[in-house]
């Protein structure tokens, strides 16, 4: 996943009309990218999650406990990243996100 994108950290108005064009809706809309940031945000923690386990030592105590130069560079990378809301956000609006709407079947039949 391409993380580093480029994409403000800053505040941005949003128009509204152009978020629910692709479902018609503003909520759905809304939907599909809060379920997209979610999945993100955990694929971001999986993954560093993975690169700090590297230097994770289980017999830690108080005394042996000391800093890791590339573990911080690690935690600065990750820190420094947009946020999964923004990332999803920008997906939404260069339709790079795949979403389906499941119609209710007809019961009169």
């Amino acid at each position: 996943m391409n993380l580093k994108r480029n994409i403000g950290d800053n505040t941005v108005t949003r128009d509204l009309s152009k978020l629910a064009a692709p479902t018609g809706n503003i909520y759905e809309s809304v939907v599909i990218i809060a379920k997209r940031s979610n999945q993100i945000a955990a694929e971001i923690k999986q993954e560093l999650s993975q690169k700090l386990e590297e230097f994770s030592n289980y017999a830690d105590t108080l005394e042996e406990t000391f800093e890791n130069r590339e573990q911080i560079e690690i935690s600065k990378y990750y820190e420094k990243l947009p946020k999964a809301t923004l990332i999803a956000i920008d997906e939404f609006q260069n339709n790079e996100i795949y979403y389906r709407k499941i119609e209710p079947k007809d019961n009169n039949q």
